[in-house]
């Protein structure tokens, strides 16, 4: 690491990141400015040195910290009032959503907005007294230049520290009311309530609102992919047969994947678009947003039979499974927006690189197919996308095309990976390759997913059970959070389901329950952050959806389906009780809150398990081809849940509530048999007719 130079002399610092597990943070380890890890050293200097913090958030694939940091974290006049006025400290969004969550309530509850790379200075105890987001090097658009932001905050830190220590006060009591739940919000278990439908029609009606009918999408630009909202589309679409549901979920997916968010080349999907209509994206692509979108087209294929979805699905595995996956099965975290100093230059293209690169003769066939011009449509470039309501199948010409612009692509300086492995956006992925693998038959998406939890049990799993968040290079750091442990207990599930092996249940089932005492010890709401974890200025709980499905619906839903699949009635009542608790909050912001929208359908209509007992396959691909989303289904190896008791073998049993309906023994049947149990979905708990236990 180089000394800084300010006017001939040298600074003496030194720059703690380069130890870091987070590439983010080793991205910073070479700047004249003596960053610290978020922790009690640079606290306890702030506090023997009397320093506000400049705490700095950001993450590897965001464009926008890159260019705050060549501006200025790797100015040395900056650095120099830095290093001279505060203690500096560095943190990975993605590693450590707490702190994330705690101090992005600060930055809106000052601002009205947040993003990042967020900018927030503290006092020494943690509370933060001043905050925002990115700021240029010098004063531009009516935002103050970062040089004047640090000499005004120190010299209200150093003149007028009364007005600083007020503010701190006011703005931790706000970060405090909106990091937790309103108790108006909060409903008191046995309180009246609608129905699971009812809650689903409020929701889509809302949407109805909002969507975009000519580009998909709900909401101007810019635009975020939100399978959540999706899916919700999808599941009213299915219990009532609204067509307009139906074609709020299909003209948006088929939107996305014509236009410039969707890799036209490599498959996937960049982090959301720009502009209305999908073309210019933020292009770092996240594991995350792969994970959801794969399952919004995965269903969205059941549910339409649309060949489009199912080659959006296998485009967005295969780029995933190539580009992502590292030695020994784990799953890199994201791809940056920048190549070679620009943003998207990896992506980009003009008329004559398309001939260079497809030939003369499939040059202009690409060109005319992907809408490449002399004039471009992002910076003198183009950006490939097709038409907005495009579901064509490639002609051969253009496969060929396109398969020679992948290789002449390849050669490409390729975006920075941030090749760490996160627990949570791992099992995410896990979970939605599992459900795919089912659908589609594909042994080697069975094989991957397994071999994503299988590293998550060995290499994020400590030896006395406690789940970490965040693994780099043979190093795990960080407790997990609600949002690890609840996704860890889906993808178990999803792998016992796909495979019929029970002994997936059994590591699902101890994440389970380490979760309900970890986080689930002050109130009925899981925490973010472990009962044994530091203590922020506030502890949050995560319960609206952001760019991943908050915490607490993930939990709720993951745990009905393996209290349904185990018979387990205290991990079913634990589900039951977060969805009751959520209930208010759900009502009343219904998009906020889809995943709790979509757990209600689990906790108030109850789950439809299916048992397939003995070797029938034939049953098996009938349940996995339906678009089933309140679905269990046990099959393979016999387990202890209650559900195999007494079964004949060679039957299929369609059950809810552990009361089952007459056995199926043609797949006509059980087609039948599922098409009864969809009219119950979502409604209140009632009993079934037709059979017993």
């Amino acid at each position: 690491m180089r000394p800084a130079v300010v006017a001939g002399r040298r600074l003496a610092r030194v720059n703690r990141l380069g130890a870091e597990t987070s590439p983010y943070l080793r991205q910073h380890a070479d700047n004249p400015v003596a960053w610290y890890p978020w922790g009690e050293e640079a606290f306890a200097r702030a506090r023997a040195e009397d320093r506000p913090v400049f705490l700095s958030v950001g993450y590897s694939a965001c464009h926008w910290c890159h260019v705050m940091a060549h501006e200025s974290f790797e100015d040395d006049a900056v650095a120099a009032t830095l290093n001279a006025r505060f203690v500096a400290v560095k943190v990975d969004r993605e590693e450590r959503p707490d702190v994330d969550a705690v101090y992005m309530e600060a930055v809106q509850a000052a601002t009205g907005s947040g993003g990042w790379p967020m900018s927030v200075f503290l006092t020494p105890d943690g509370r933060p007294f001043f905050a925002g987001t990115y700021y240029p090097p010098t004063d531009r658009y009516g935002t103050p230049g970062f040089g004047r932001v640090l000499a005004a905050v120190d010299e209200a830190w150093r003149a007028r520290r009364p007005e600083v220590e007020h503010q701190a006060d006011a703005l931790a009591e706000a970060v405090a009311r909106r990091a937790r739940l309103p108790a108006d919000l909060l409903t008191a278990p046995g309180a009246d309530r609608s129905s699971a439908r009812d809650l689903l029609g409020a929701a889509t009606a809302e949407l109805g609102s909002r969507f975009d009918p000519r580009f998909g999408g709900f909401g101007p630009a810019p635009k975020f992919p939100q399978p959540q909202l999706v899916e919700l589309c999808l599941r009213r679409h299915r219990l009532e047969g609204d067509a307009a549901a139906r074609a709020m979920a299909t003209v948006t997916l088929r939107a996305m994947a014509a236009g410039g968010i969707y890799d036209h080349l490599g498959g996937g999907f960049a982090r959301y678009a720009t502009d209305a209509t999908w073309t210019v994206p933020h292009f770092e692509k996240m594991l995350y947003d792969q994970a959801g979108l794969v399952r919004a087209y995965l269903h969205a294929g059941q549910a339409t039979g649309e060949a489009l979805f199912a080659r959006v699905v296998a485009e967005t595995v295969a780029y995933v499974l190539d580009t992502l996956r590292l030695p020994g099965g784990g799953l890199a975290s994201a791809e940056d927006a920048d190549s070679e100093g620009e943003e998207g230059r990896f992506y980009l293209w003009t008329p004559a690189e398309l001939v260079e690169a497809a030939g003369p003769d499939l040059g202009p066939v690409a060109a005319a197919w992907y809408g490449v011009t002399e004039e471009g449509n992002f910076e003198g470039r183009s950006i490939l996308r097709r038409p907005p309501d495009d579901d064509a199948e490639r002609p051969a010409p253009v496969e060929e095309a396109r398969r020679r612009l992948l290789e002449a692509r390849a050669r490409r300086p390729r975006p920075g990976l941030d090749d760490k492995v996160l627990t949570e956006w791992n099992a995410m992925f896990c979970a939605a390759l599992a459900e795919a693998a089912a659908v589609t038959g594909r042994r080697d998406w069975g094989e991957a997913a397994g071999a994503i939890a299988r590293f998550l049990l060995a290499e994020l799993r400590r030896p006395d059970g406690r789940w970490l968040r965040s693994w780099q290079g043979g190093r795990a750091r960080h407790l997990a959070y609600a949002g690890d442990y609840a996704w860890v207990v889906e993808c178990c599930t999803r792998l016992a389901e796909l495979t019929g092996d029970p002994a997936w249940l059994g590591p699902a089932a101890d994440t389970a329950r380490a979760m309900l005492e970890l986080f689930g010890d002050e109130g009925p709401l899981l925490a973010t952050t472990g009962s044994d974890a530091e203590r922020l200025v506030v502890r949050p709980v995560d319960v609206l959806d952001g760019a991943v499905p908050a915490a607490n619906s993930v939990a709720a839903a993951a745990l009905l389906r393996l209290g349904a699949l185990t018979g387990d009635d205290e991990l079913r009542q634990a589900g039951e009780g977060l969805v009751d608790a959520l209930w208010g909050l759900a009502q009343e912001h219904p998009l906020a809150a889809a995943g709790t929208v979509a757990a209600a359908a689990l906790a108030r209509g109850g789950t439809t398990e299916v048992v397939i007992s003995g070797e029938r396959p034939d049953l098996l691909a009938v349940v996995r081809r339906r678009f089933e989303p309140t679905a269990v289904v046990a099959w393979g190896t016999p387990g202890p849940s209650p559900l195999w008791a007494g079964r004949a073998p060679g039957l299929a049993y369609v059950c809810r509530g552990f009361v089952c309906r007459a056995p199926a023994a043609t797949p006509d049947e059980l087609e039948q048999r599922l098409e009864d149990e969809r009219a119950a979905d979502g409604a209140e708990p009632a009993a079934v007719a037709g059979g017993g236990r």
